[in-house]
Formats: C-alpha cells, sequence, structure tokens
C-alpha cells in the first residue's frame, strides 16, 4: 500500500551568533573546525591515550604529531578538562626515545603506591605505553613493539620515563600494543590488557614495573577483517551485579568499512576472560569511531571516548591545519532487550551544560505543519531530538544553500538506521568515503527515540536510548542551514527538539 508522505520543512534561515561569524571569517579547513569536540589547535591526532581522571581534572592524552598534519612520529599529546566538555590543550607531555616512538598505551592512578614511583605521601600518575621501534622495522625485525612506563608526580605536567624500560618485551610479534591497565582488588594486581596480533593477551604485575603473562583470548571470537588494537577490560553494573566488558578496537573489518570498535560481555577471574557471546557487537556503527577506550578512575561511572576518524581516509580529510577530533563522550551502561544484554552508550550529562535555548514543537502528525515560524533559527552545533509513537520510516535532510546534504534516518522495512553523506560536500578525497552507512535497530519496542549531536564537520547517532550509535563525519563547503522531515502516513513524531550548543573555542 502506498504511503502518504508528510514532508515538514524546517528551512531555518542562518543567522550567525557571535562565534559563528568568527567561524564564518577563518580561511580553508577553519570552516569545518568542531565546535564542541575536542580538536588540536594544530597538526595530527588519532588514537585517545592515557585518559584518567585525578583530583577533579579529567586528563586526556592522544596520539599527536607536532610536526605535521599527517600521520609521523608519534609523542603523546595532552588535555585537561574539570567538565569532559571545555578543554585545555597543554604542551606535549611524551617525546619519543632511542627506544622508539609513543604509540598508545594508559594511564593509572597508583594510589597504593605499588610502583614506588611516589614520594612523600604523594600517589603517582603511572603512564603505560607502546613504544615502536621504527628503525627496527624497517631493519626487519619482528620485535619493534614494546611496552615502556613513566611517572608524575606533579598532576600529568611532567613525566618521568623508567630507567629499566622496557617492562615488557616482546616475543618476536610485529603486532604488540596499546596497552590497557586496571587493578584487579581481589588479587591485589594490575592488569595489562595488550593487543597482540588478532587476539588479546593479558599480562599481571604486583608493582607495573614486573610484568607476566596470564593468558590469551579472542581466537575464533568476534570480528576478525582485521588487527585488533585499542583493548579496554572494565565492569559495569547490572542491578547489583557485576558484568566484565571487554572492548577490541578493530581495523579492517568494521561493520561499514574500515576501523570500528566492538565488545565482548562475559567474566574474568583474574587470570583470564570468557564469555559466551556467539555474534559480533559493535559499541558505534558509524564509520568514524575508533581507538576507543574509557578513563580510569572515575568510581561507577565508564566514561567513553573515541578518535572520530577511520584509518580508510584519515591522512586525506580536507583539512590541513589539523587533522583529526575525538567524539563527544559516551556514559557506557547495561541493556537487556529480551534475553540479550547490550552496552549502550549517550553522551555524558555534562553537555547539558553547553545547551541553551530549547525550541519543542509536540505531536508532528500528517496532516502538516510548517515549523519555522515556531522553531525560528539555527546554526550549527546543536541537538536534536525525535521521539516518535510508533516506529516507522522517516529521514532528517541536514542542508545547505549548494544542496549538499547528511541525511539521517530509519527504514523500517530493513529495521535500520542510516546516515548518507554521499552528498555532503567535499566527497571525492576518498573514493569509499562518499556512501550510505547503516545500524540495526536492536529493539523491538513500539516506541522510538534518536537524539542528535550536529557539529561543523560530523554528527553522532543515539537511537532507544542509546542502544545504537552511530558516528559520522563530513566536510560541507557551506555550513548546513536548513532541514526537512519526512516521515510516513502512519508516524506520530510526539516531539521535536533543537537545542543550541555553545561552542568551547576560546574557553
Amino acid at each position: 500500500m502506498k504511503e502518504k508522505i508528510l514532508v515538514i520543512l524546517l528551512c531555518f534561515l542562518f543567522k550567525c551568533d557571535k562565534t559563528n561569524a568568527q567561524n564564518s571569517a577563518l580561511p580553508g579547513d577553519e570552516v569545518h573546525r568542531p565546535q564542541v569536540h575536542f580538536s588540536p589547535k594544530a597538526h595530527w591526532i588519532n588514537d585517545p591515550n592515557g585518559m584518567v581522571y585525578n583530583k577533579g581534572v579529567y586528563h586526556l592524552f592522544f596520539q599527536y604529531h607536532p610536526g605535521s598534519s599527517i600521520w609521523g612520529p608519534m609523542h603523546w599529546g595532552h588535555a585537561t578538562s574539570k567538565d569532559l566538555i571545555h578543554w585545555k590543550e597543554l604542551p606535549v607531555a611524551i617525546y619519543p626515545d632511542n627506544i622508539g616512538t609513543i604509540f598508545s598505551g594508559s594511564a593509572v592512578v597508583d594510589k597504593n603506591n605499588t610502583s614506588g614511583f611516589g614520594k612523600k605521601g604523594q600517589a603517582p600518575l603511572v603512564a603505560i605505553f607502546t613504544q615502536h621501534d621504527t628503525i627496527g622495522e624497517k631493519s626487519g625485525k619482528n620485535d619493534f613493539q614494546t611496552q615502556s612506563v613513566a611517572y608524575s608526580l606533579d598532576d600529568g605536567k611532567t613525566w618521568t620515563k623508567y630507567t629499566r624500560n622496557p617492562v615488557v618485551k616482546n616475543p618476536g610479534m610485529r603486532d604488540f600494543r596499546d596497552p590497557k591497565v586496571m587493578w584487579y582488588e581481589p588479587q591485589k594486581k594490575w592488569i595489562m590488557t595488550l593487543a597482540t596480533g588478532d587476539r588479546i593477551t593479558f599480562f599481571s604485575s604486583p608493582d607495573l614495573k614486573n610484568w607476566k603473562k596470564e593468558s590469551e583470548f579472542g581466537m575464533g571470537l568476534g570480528a576478525h577483517g582485521g588487527g585488533w588494537e585499542c583493548p579496554d577490560l572494565f565492569t559495569l553494573d547490572d542491578n547489583g551485579k557485576k558484568v566484565w566488558v571487554l572492548i577490541v578496537n578493530l581495523n579492517p573489518g568494521g561493520p561499514n568499512g574500515g576501523s570500528a570498535t566492538q565488545y565482548f560481555l562475559g567474566d574474568f577471574n583474574g587470570n583470564s576472560f570468557t564469555t559466551t557471546q556467539t555474534e559480533t557487537r559493535w559499541l558505534d556503527y558509524g564509520p568514524d569511531d575508533y581507538a576507543g577506550i574509557t578513563w580510569s578512575n572515575t568510581g561507577n561511572r565508564k566514561i567513553f571516548l573515541g578518535w572520530m576518524s577511520n584509518w580508510q581516509y584519515a591522512n586525506l580529510v580536507p583539512t590541513e591545519t589539523w587533522r583529526g577530533a575525538m567524539t563527544i563522550p559516551r556514559e557506557l551502561k547495561i541493556k537487556h532487550v529480551d534475553k540479550d544484554m547490550f552496552i549502550t552508550s549517550q553522551p555524558v550529562a555534562e553537555l547539558f551544560g553547553i545547551q541553551s535555548a530549547t525550541t519543542a514543537i509536540p505531536n508532528i502528525s500528517t496532516k502538516g505543519t510548517d515549523l519555522s515560524a515556531k522553531a525560528g533559527t539555527i546554526h550549527l552545533p546543536c541537538r536534536i531530538n525525535l521521539a516518535l509513537e510508533n516506529a516507522a520510516d522517516f529521514s532528517l535532510t541536514i542542508s545547505n544553500e549548494p544542496g549538499e546534504a547528511i541525511v539521517i534516518g530509519y527504514d523500517k522495512k530493513m529495521n535500520q538506521f542510516f546516515i548518507d553523506r554521499s552528498k555532503s560536500g567535499k566527497i571525492d578525497f576518498e573514493k569509499g568515503f562518499a556512501a550510505k552507512h547503516t545500524a540495526p535497530r536492536l529493539t523491538s519496542k513500539t516506541a522510538m527515540n534518536v537524539s542528535l549531536i550536529i557539529d561543523k564537520s560530523s554528527v553522532e547517532l543515539f537511537a532507544d536510548d542509546g542502544l545504537t550509535s552511530m558516528t559520522s563525519i563530513f566536510f560541507s563547503n557551506e555550513s548546513f542551514n536548513k532541514i526537512h522531515l519526512q516521515s510516513a502516513d502512519n508516524v506520530v513524531i510526539s516531539k521535536l527538539e533543537y537545542i543550541k550548543l555553545a561552542s568551547i573555542l576560546g574557553h
């Protein structure tokens, strides 16, 4: 039966506020500068590293090339925040040395001073990272990646490398990297989760300096379309019960091509991780959420952050002064759907702190409504929330005067959400960039909700209270300033919210 289509045009003429007026005057790639996501002032970034919360401050270290806007010799860049939203970029934290460049890793608060690095009762911050010997790699060696540590006694401002690095030597594997370390209280020891080829290897240590191998995980489980990278082991609360989670990033082999983040739910006994999970689960189905891990030392909250790009085109995206940005920080929780259990992913509540004017338009039906007068003007960045009484076909087309567009929606027949950036502006820098990406709906509930965080060059979708998430970057030639909502005749949109987000630049 043919569906009668309701077309609701929200053609909001673009009126620049002070921040957008400044942005519109900026040259070249600054037009694409994220307004509510962390990006470096200049040069290249990729994986988030060393994420630790200490003394009221969130520390974000990251893969950084201070000499170029393309990937090169890796350092650890550094930024801090008190609210996960506003970031202060600091000087480079950790530099390469004769052992190698500084690849991905983690950081912990050694509150019991197990390492002995602390002085005068002060607990040290300890960073654990991969060092990559480029010369050894080029000479044909297989053991060019090892694990080293460094410590800080001034809250992360300066770092001292351990004199006996590396602390974990390579047994002869070309991929041996990205240590994520946590304290395992039942056995009073540290656990290192390390990506080793196409699997995970667990190590333990009493002091962060002397490590022994415990077990391996991953053979025949999950996605193996590419190498495993950037793992993370932690627990989530499930109505008072502890569920162990193992995040494993994968490149290539993601659900929409290239890089992606999968997860396993199971149990960990201090020696090995086990799971009964048989199908592959993805933390984000979009093409642009990779290398994500969680902050340590955050108590019962587990806060996740990913690199907002994809190795298929990360070096080619049409920005030059800077390349790369991070996703919005997301809080992870457990949710049951029938007999299955999933991780939900939602923007952290701190995002409300930069939300300002909200326009709420209730009860949109098939009668058709001109909403321009009610909603007023919009600009990016913004948040758009949709609540539907019945899951049905709908699409939001976000566009500009030249006709460039991002289309976001839900296809009921396919039971899929989608983000289509095939006509989003600059798309010819890589042959696979212009595409429509999809993600499954994971619940059969009648009602549906969708929240979108839309920045100057990215959109993040969170559907059904975070059961499905997707992240996609884009590079329009002019800022998007129109929204076209199209829905099928049997859908009732009980509420549409447009929420302004204040820029974090200049904070």
